[in-house]
């Protein structure tokens, strides 16, 4: 079956400047790439759409700080706690019961809310919170520009493995009411691994697409969300694995997803192609769409970029948007 593709300019702009690649493939391609249907794991999706700038594309550094991610109606920039200060709320006082009749009964308004972060291999945090008094809430979680929501189980816990950006991995916890927690760990082998971030809310149908030492799609070397390998490839230097960190169920979803590669690869010289592609898909289509990158080279620091991005009308739906060299290619140096 011959590959088909179609080129959208929509507008006539499209950041050809920035260097960019804007690539319409149709549903047939689409097969080709990634095989059948019931051979692609497939994410949940709340069918809402972002509230986007005008432009068709438009990339630029800013500053790290989740203003950009800000929901209608919640502010994520809220005054959260400092990395050191243990957060619990006071306990209320007791009152004391009147002289007459039967005594009312005393409610407790404490909330006592604990969370650690524990270091593991390939750079990755594992995170638990215990909230017994928030059971099935919706919680954000910020760590070093990387923004990500959870929901906490019936009995108000969350146990989750996150992948760290940073020696000093501070992971901040913030519920809607205003409660929440901090967790601090040391992550020793950070330099030793490289991370691409891209976030976005809601269904947008983003994703990061990785062709590594050469591999074409749908061979061992492609890595995604649908083959996303574990943590196991990167320690033993085989190539990366990616992480989607995020409950897609939970209202006003907001997804975080991570391809980690080491820096070195064991007996392999070569390097990793990286591509964004977004599915048009019924929550989308006709519409603009927002993300936000984060790219963590070992000794290099985070450079971050603003992504809007115009989604053809929904008789494309089934196809997909291709952004290409919007992330650096990463090149490896065996051992």
């Amino acid at each position: 079956m011959s590959r088909t593709k179609e080129i959208f300019t929509a507008a006539g702009t499209l950041g050809c400047a920035l260097g960019i690649g804007f690539v319409m493939q149709s549903s047939d391609a689409a097969t080709e790439r990634y095989g059948a249907a019931s051979d692609v794991a497939q994410h949940e999706r709340d069918l809402q759409s972002l509230d986007a700038a005008s432009s068709i594309l438009e990339v630029q550094d800013i500053e790290l700080t989740s203003a950009a991610f800000e929901l209608q109606g919640e502010h994520l920039d809220v005054n959260l706690p400092s990395p050191d200060t243990e957060v619990t709320l006071a306990a209320a006082s007791e009152i004391e019961p009147p002289a007459i009749g039967p005594a009312p009964q005393v409610f407790s308004d404490t909330c006592d809310i604990t969370a650690d972060a524990r270091p593991m291999a390939a750079a990755m945090v594992n995170l638990t919170l215990d909230a017994a008094c928030l059971p099935n809430e919706r919680i954000t979680i910020h760590h070093n520009g990387m923004i990500f929501t959870q929901t906490t189980s019936s009995s108000g816990g969350l146990n989750i493995n996150v992948p760290a950006l940073s020696e000093t991995a501070v992971f901040v916890f913030a519920f809607g009411n205003g409660d929440g927690a901090v967790a601090q760990a040391k992550v020793e082998d950070i330099d030793d691994f490289d991370r691409t971030v891209l976030q976005w809310k809601d269904d947008a149908g983003f994703e990061i697409h990785a062709l590594e030492f050469g591999a074409s799609y749908g061979e061992a070397g492609h890595v995604w969300s649908g083959k996303p390998r574990d943590m196991a490839s990167a320690i033993t230097g085989e190539g990366g694995f990616i992480t989607v960190n995020g409950d897609l169920s939970a209202a006003t979803s907001m997804i975080a997803e991570v391809y980690t590669f080491p820096a070195s690869s064991l007996g392999r010289n070569g390097g990793v192609t990286l591509s964004v592609e977004a599915e048009v898909n019924p929550a989308n289509c006709g519409q603009e769409i927002e993300a936000q990158s984060l790219e963590l080279v070992s000794g290099k620091g985070i450079r971050t970029r603003e992504i809007t991005l115009s989604v053809p009308d929904c008789d494309a739906v089934g196809s997909f948007l291709v952004l290409n060299n919007l992330f650096a290619d990463l090149r490896v140096a065996s051992n």
